[in-house]
């Protein structure tokens, strides 16, 4: 019975209706529980449709902690160590501020308006019902190293070029932070006009930084993309290599 729980509720095969059912619904609650955190409000229609997406929440929950052994597989320790993985711990955040106001055990306004803004954890839990958020997930665990290459490129780019525009132009950059503050807007070409170069040189830099932010910025895009194409194959692929031995059995 556990086991039958733990293939619906977790992402399971295609082909299994009852689980796809699951995670649609669980989307649509997902979904439906942010509508009073948009509106500001808990009254009226607002609070009951908390208190219904809190109680469904609740009980995924639940059913999750049940079925850790089949997830985790460290046996009866598997109960103690599901409450820390990283997905139940936004799930318990999405749970506890509206448990919390409920009970009104917390009576302080700016203390339980606090614990209202953790609802916003409430959109992270899409990610377990998602297969296309899976997808992006393990593409990035399996391109982290270019990634992060690509990462410190862009940081050493901005903290060069700080210095360089400091130095060019050190009244209209009082300070190293407004430097790095201007290399980032140039290097990610959004250009909030705030702060700039206003010397000949300066604009030089900027252009060339802009320039640059194109080409920096445009890398971690290409590496994502090839990394979920690659992954999409291999999917396809494992399961065009699962078909031949069904059909052979």
């Amino acid at each position: 019975m556990r086991e039958r729980i733990y293939e619906i509720i977790e992402i399971a095969d295609e082909k299994d209706s009852v689980s796809r059912i699951y995670d649609v619904s669980m989307m649509i609650v997902i979904v439906a529980s942010l509508i009073p955190v948009a509106a500001k409000s808990t009254a009226g229609i607002y609070g009951i449709l908390d208190l219904i997406t809190t109680f469904i929440f609740i009980v995924d929950y639940i059913l999750r902690l049940l079925t850790a052994d089949q997830k985790l597989r460290r046996g009866k320790g598997s109960f103690l160590l599901y409450p820390f993985t990283p997905m139940a711990i936004v799930d318990l955040f999405a749970i506890l501020p509206s448990v919390i106001a409920i009970s009104g055990a917390l009576r302080t306004l700016k203390v339980l308006r606090l614990l209202r803004t953790l609802r916003v954890f409430r959109a992270f839990k899409a990610i377990r019902h998602s297969r296309s958020i899976s997808i992006i997930l393990q593409v990035f665990k399996k391109q982290k190293e270019s990634l992060i290459v690509v990462g410190i490129l862009a940081v050493g780019y901005v903290l060069v070029s700080a210095l360089v525009v400091i130095s060019i132009e050190p009244q209209t950059f009082p300070t190293y932070f407004d430097a790095v503050y201007w290399a980032t807007v140039s290097l990610t070409t959004v250009g909030y006009g705030d702060i700039y170069a206003v010397s000949t040189a300066g604009k030089v830099i900027t252009m060339i930084s802009s320039m640059f932010g194109i080409a920096i910025i445009a890398l971690p895009a290409g590496i994502i993309t090839a990394g979920y194409m690659e992954e999409i194959r291999e999917r396809k692929g494992e399961k065009a290599g699962d078909e031949p031995l069904e059909k052979e059995e």
